[in-house]
């Protein structure tokens, strides 16, 4: 995990109220798109919240895998895990 870059985080009284605020504005804004993906974040509402507390953020390790994916399915049938191997530290 790496620290996140930017603005330094609230305080977690003011982030929540401002979470808050907005999912209930959200939630009734008209739009629905913009309503289900509000009450998403309701559903996690103490997850959204400690992430955005919190000033590290996994984003380097999902990049990581999302690449290794990639190449896995580039590779799909077509060799041995040997050439998977030497792809995947190739890219690196």
């Amino acid at each position: 995990m790496r620290p996140r870059a930017g603005a330094p985080v609230a305080e977690p009284q003011e982030l929540r109220r401002r979470f808050d605020a907005w999912l209930k504005e959200a939630r009734h804004c008209g739009v629905r798109t913009v309503e289900t993906f509000a009450e998403g974040l309701q559903h996690d509402h103490d997850a959204v919240l400690a992430s955005m507390q919190t000033p590290w953020s996994n984003g380097q390790c999902e990049g990581e895998v999302t690449r290794l994916k990639l190449l896995k399915r580039q590779m799909y049938g077509r060799a041995c895990f040997d050439l998977l191997r030497c792809r995947v530290l190739q890219a690196t």
